[in-house]
């Protein structure tokens, strides 16, 4: 089969994947973009409390993302069985997980004021969060949904769900920020019901689709029962793939903390480049699922071939992105940073500024940010999770972290800086996953590889 076949093959399979995260990103896009049209103050609330939200959803996803892997090779194996046991013992660590972060999100706002950050900003980034938060009980279910219907190859169906979802996500938002159609104007509260919403109906579509159109699995009868060898195997494949998500979002929500400490403007300007840079990182993220995907079913039949060119194939895609958002950012950064902004906005001027700087050095990760989350992909299709969070805690703890605040604050760059900082974080997360997938992969078939 020619690597132009596993291209194809991959753009079928994710490109309702890339579509499907857009759609999912676009629910927490509107709410930054119509809170940053009702003001600067609510849209440095939402960027606080959408990275605490984030940090969480993406720790607790460790086991919806293990499903994807596990699944494609049960499925490979035609082991109807094992594939329903690993989805329902993914639904159960989901639900206890976010049973355990919960009262984080509740009492945020002593965590923000413990981080440095503004007490008013703190306590309106409560305020959301004691809504929207309870949104982390539908979000994590419908990852694990969404992993179980792509393992399948059934993508198309989570592109619709959630495209569905993300339009009402912003007709409610727009009637419940601004007092539109009716309703009250509630601002933050508004936005944080519109997302809470959106999670529970998406993972109310998906759910329907799966009973209706796979009846065979049996997914959720007889949910209730625990299966603990299966439980154990998810939880082990699943922890480090969360925890390694976790080193990196925790850089990155290290700079949103950094950024408040310069203050609201430069906070809020850091919300918007970080939701550009973010929204083209989805795309390298569906990409890198269709890689789970189809390396996984590699994995499982034992083709070693077809695994390396799917491979292939998934970096070839992921380096075509990062060259065209490289451009994008380096060409266009007015005409997208003034998505965000009111043109009365006080601070319109200061904002663009510093946003300008900051899309400049998110053009230099691009390239690295697209390897890493690719190398990640291949590396969870032949389920190898322990070494890539190793990777990842050194690269972005022990090397973007530090950098982050050495350049943003020692060196006095500051925004610019604090940036850099997770240029060379996800540079060196590149180099290592990218070296791992290679050396594990390469010389040997698949039944060497790393077992879960």
């Amino acid at each position: 089969m020619p690597l132009s076949d596993h291209i194809r093959a991959t753009l079928v399979l994710g490109l309702p994947l890339v579509g499907g995260h857009l759609a999912q990103f676009a629910i927490g896009l509107t709410d930054t973009v119509m809170l940053g049209w009702y003001g600067v103050d609510a849209l440095a609330a939402i960027t606080l409390a959408g990275t605490l939200f984030l940090i969480l959803f993406l720790l607790g996803s460790g086991f919806a993302w293990a499903v994807m892997p596990m699944v494609a090779a049960f499925a490979a194996q035609q082991d109807e069985t094992s594939l329903r046991r690993a989805t329902r013992m993914a639904l159960w660590l989901s639900v206890l997980f976010s049973v355990t972060v919960m009262p984080v999100l509740w009492w945020s706002e002593p965590l923000l004021l413990a981080l440095g950050q503004d007490a008013e900003v703190a306590a309106d980034a409560a305020i959301y969060l004691r809504i929207a938060g309870w949104g982390i009980f539908p979000a994590i279910l419908v990852m694990v949904m969404k992993s179980y219907l792509a393992a399948l190859e059934r993508t198309k169906v989570t592109l619709w769900v959630t495209c569905l979802a993300a339009v009402m996500n912003a007709i409610v938002n727009y009637a419940l920020i601004f007092g539109h159609f009716g309703m009250p104007e509630m601002g933050l509260r508004g936005a944080a019901l519109a997302s809470l919403a959106t999670h529970v109906i998406s993972l109310v579509g998906l759910i329907i689709y799966a009973v209706s159109v796979l009846p065979e699995h049996q997914l959720f009868a007889r949910l209730w029962r625990p299966d603990w060898e299966m439980f154990a195997k998810v939880f082990r494949l699943g922890m480090p793939i969360g925890l390694t998500t976790l080193s990196e979002v925790s850089l990155f929500a290290a700079s949103a903390m950094m950024m408040g400490w310069l203050g609201t403007v430069p906070l809020a300007s850091h919300g918007i480049a970080i939701q550009l840079a973010s929204a083209m990182f989805m795309v390298h993220l569906g990409l890198s699922n269709a890689a789970t995907v189809r390396v996984g079913q590699a994995h499982g039949r034992g083709d070693h071939a077809f695994l390396m060119q799917a491979a292939a194939a998934a970096m070839v895609l992921s380096l075509i992105v990062a060259v065209v958002t490289i451009l994008a950012f380096v060409i266009w950064p007015g005409p997208l940073i003034d998505l965000f902004l009111e043109s009365g906005e006080p601070a319109r001027a200061e904002i663009i500024a510093i946003t300008t700087v900051l899309l400049m050095v998110a053009a230099l990760f691009q390239l690295v940010d697209g390897v890493q989350v690719v190398a990640l992909g291949l590396l969870r299709g032949v389920q190898d999770t322990t070494r890539p969070m190793i990777y990842a805690a050194v690269s972005y703890l022990a090397v973007g972290l530090p950098a982050s605040y050495g350049l943003g604050f020692v060196a006095g760059l500051e925004g610019a800086g604090v940036w850099l900082g997770l240029v060379l974080g996800l540079g060196c997360a590149a180099v290592l996953l990218g070296v791992r997938f290679w050396n594990l992969a390469a010389p040997r078939p698949p039944e060497g590889l790393a077992q879960p």
